[in-house]
């Protein structure tokens, strides 16, 4: 695609970078087969080919954004199944993520959409106010039919039954590996998950220690900024992303850190991304150090998968609750149990890993299914089923009515936003890869599979 930037424009690296990747595009329109705003709506300016074209348009004319463009570019998932599909490796990730600061810059939206936006801004990335938040929600919840605005009514029913009580094991703290040490990492604790779903660093902490990791939950590190990274607030996203930046780049100066570990895929794919947010700033070495560790869980369970001696067995799961040191009763996993795999957006096309997860599953004895489409997003993507709710509600039915055809036990995914998208509409219970993993290693049954939360099962603590 021929650009027309002037040397002046140049000048600016977020426009420098923009330009490269317009020139990139050979205008083939792969990407249409696979956006799923298209296949929905039906509208080329809805389609990455389209939006291209809007932003190209945009930044080119160095113009003020306008409604017809904030509109599509809004309606965008940032699934990335574009960047999977396309021949010619256009990195729209970059692209409509500059397009999106720059129309934050440039553009006054109306009233409703501005409060809206800086109230989950102000909220998601914090546990607490996230915690306060769904207990307001969940007390509002039976009149969310009255609510005119159907964004409030999404962010009415988006509350779970149940708010877990908060896990300590997401405190800053250091968790001893059982038997020999293989490696050191850091978990990403997050901020939305902490609130919705705490079962899950736990599952990761047993899990990973189990395997001889000694675990870091770092001094510092919070939200990794990927929720105002894609409202285009850039100031806010590098705010919260410096403090994770900084903890993590303590950890490797200090003791060291083989890997940073992330369980929400959408978290880890804008941790991977830190190299290129912070290019230009004072914090460049450190964030590109920190990219270059940062790992899907996945990814760190295939390495020490295959760097396990084949005589080891897994040991039992250890339990220490309220001070006492006892073995978890372990409930064996069910003979031919069967998990429909959902693969999350930001794994399989914002990280390219597309295999592990199933692999994992398939050798610890689950016997493993995909929907169809597997590529098409679920319609979550961050807060977008709160923004745009009629949107993500098509996508969500589409994607739940696939999971469930294949009739499975458990639905698995690696994303807490997809968790609560699908598992807001299935009627088959959905949970973590990593919950699944620790169960069959010796850990306890997933909670979510009993209908509840379990206590919070701590592990063994360096001090």
């Amino acid at each position: 695609m021929q650009t027309t930037f002037t040397p002046e424009q140049l000048e600016n690296p977020g426009i420098a970078r923009s330009n490269e990747i317009l020139r990139s595009c050979v205008h083939c329109g792969f990407c249409t087969a696979t956006c799923p705003t298209y296949q929905v709506l039906g509208d080329e300016l809805d389609s990455p080919r389209g939006r291209i074209y809007l932003i190209k348009d945009m930044l080119e004319n160095d113009r003020q954004p306008d409604a017809k463009t904030v509109k599509h570019i809004d309606r965008c998932l940032s699934c990335l199944a574009c960047m999977t599909t396309c021949p010619s490796g256009v990195h729209y990730m970059h692209l409509v993520d500059h397009a999106r600061e720059y129309i934050e810059e440039r553009y006054k939206r109306p009233l409703g959409d501005r409060v809206l936006r800086w109230i989950l801004a102000r909220i998601l990335p914090y546990p607490m106010r996230f915690r306060v938040a769904l207990l307001g929600a969940k007390i509002g919840r039976p009149f969310a039919r009255l609510m005119p605005d159907a964004r409030l009514r999404a962010m009415l029913e988006m509350a779970p039954k149940t708010i877990p009580p908060v896990s300590r094991n997401d405190d800053p703290q250091t968790f001893a590996p059982e038997g020999r040490r293989r490696k050191r990492v850091a978990l990403m604790t997050g901020c939305a998950q902490k609130a919705l779903n705490t079962d899950i660093n736990d599952a990761t902490i047993r899990l990973l220690t189990r395997l001889g990791c000694e675990v870091v939950v770092a001094e510092g590190a919070g939200c990794c900024g990927a929720l105002t990274h894609h409202m285009g607030k850039t100031a806010e996203s590098h705010a919260t992303a410096a403090k994770n930046i900084r903890a993590w780049a303590a950890e490797m100066d200090g003791a060291g850190l083989d890997a940073i570990v992330i369980n929400t895929s959408g978290c880890g794919t804008t941790v991977k991304d830190y190299g290129h947010m912070f290019r230009n700033e004072p914090l460049a070495e450190d964030a590109a150090r920190v990219s270059s560790i940062a790992r899907d869980v996945s990814e760190v369970l295939m390495d020490l998968a295959a760097e396990a001696p084949e005589e080891e067995a897994p040991r039992p799961a250890r339990d220490r609750i309220a001070g006492t040191d006892r073995h978890v009763a372990h409930e064996p996993v069910p003979e031919g149990l069967l998990v429909a795999y959902h693969a999350a957006c930001s794994l399989q096309h914002g990280q390219q890993i597309k295999t592990y997860p199933k692999d994992l599953l398939k050798k610890a004895g689950f016997t493993v299914v995909e929907p169809a489409d597997p590529h098409l997003c679920c319609g979550s993507a961050g807060t977008y089923n709160l923004m745009q709710p009629e949107i993500s509600a098509q996508l969500k039915a589409r994607k739940v009515r696939t999971l469930e055809a294949k009739k499975p036990d458990i639905i698995a995914a690696g994303n807490i936003g997809c968790m609560m998208q699908i598992g807001s509409a299935a009627s088959v219970p959905i949970v973590h890869t990593v919950e699944l993993l620790d169960w069959a290693s010796g850990g306890p049954k997933p909670p979510a599979l009993n209908g509840g939360y379990s206590p919070k099962d701590a592990v063994p603590r360096l001090r």
